[in-house]
């Protein structure tokens, strides 16, 4: 009785993830690597798109004060700036360029009397330019996400198959040496349950941050479909005339 008292007061003086880790076996402790792997990715991804977000998101609300500034549709795009990581500019800028090169001259080119004007034809064609556009930067937005949803779904999985795995080889050598005591099984059943919670927490803060992007990219999308709406009715008001 008092040996196994101190078995067990050793047992419990070391660290559980150390002594865990010692008693998994060469499967386990490739599954919680790979895991742990997977988990840097995860994080890296998650913090990228958090500072791709937090940017855009600036950028925009600033593109789109100074573009409620100028009563012109063209004055910002006639500057020949650009701005680098801002959906709602590169939507803009794109469909500035499209309408450019659709508009049409009233009269002789270069006379002060002339007038440009849009035909409701060349309008659609810019409006699907914008259409593809406001596509175009949700999926950049988008990208990396797939990493997430793979983490999300796959690694409870590897983490239960380690465990599964574990516990099998555990009772299969408790049963070949007819001992199947708990000082004989414990310790190898804990090293098992490790790939579990590898799994786990990977999966966690990878559905956390999933469903955080995934709701902010939904937002963004909707203001890029809104901005192009009114950037068309903007161009329609300044430049559009009936055949």
């Amino acid at each position: 009785m008092i040996m196994l008292l101190q078995a067990g007061a050793e047992a419990a003086a070391a660290p559980a993830t150390s002594y865990v880790w010692n008693q998994a076996g060469a499967p386990g402790k490739t599954i919680i690597i790979l895991l742990g792997l997977l988990s840097i990715f995860v994080w890296s991804v998650m913090i990228q798109k958090a500072l791709q977000t937090r940017q855009a998101r600036k950028l925009n609300k600033l593109f789109v004060d100074e573009f409620h500034r100028h009563e012109g549709v063209l004055v910002i795009h006639d500057r020949n700036i650009h701005i680098e990581g801002c959906p709602l500019f590169n939507v803009y800028n794109n469909g500035c360029k499209d309408l450019l090169g659709r508009l049409r001259t009233n009269g002789t080119e270069g006379e002060l009397d002339s007038e440009q004007y849009a035909t409701i034809k060349s309008m659609e064609h810019v409006k699907r330019t914008m259409e593809s556009d406001v596509a175009k930067e949700s999926l950049k937005l988008e990208s990396g996400l797939i990493l997430l949803a793979i983490a999300v779904s796959g690694a409870p999985f590897v983490g239960l198959l380690g465990t599964v795995w574990g516990v099998m080889d555990v009772f299969s050598a408790a049963a070949q040496e007819g001992n199947a005591n708990l000082t004989t099984v414990a310790p190898g059943v804990a090293a098992a349950l490790a790939t579990t919670v590898a799994g786990l927490l990977v999966a966690i803060p990878s559905m956390v941050g999933y469903n955080w992007l995934v709701h902010n990219l939904r937002v963004f999308t909707v203001e890029l479909d809104n901005f192009a709406q009114e950037l068309a009715s903007c161009m329609e008001t300044e430049f559009l005339k009936d055949e």
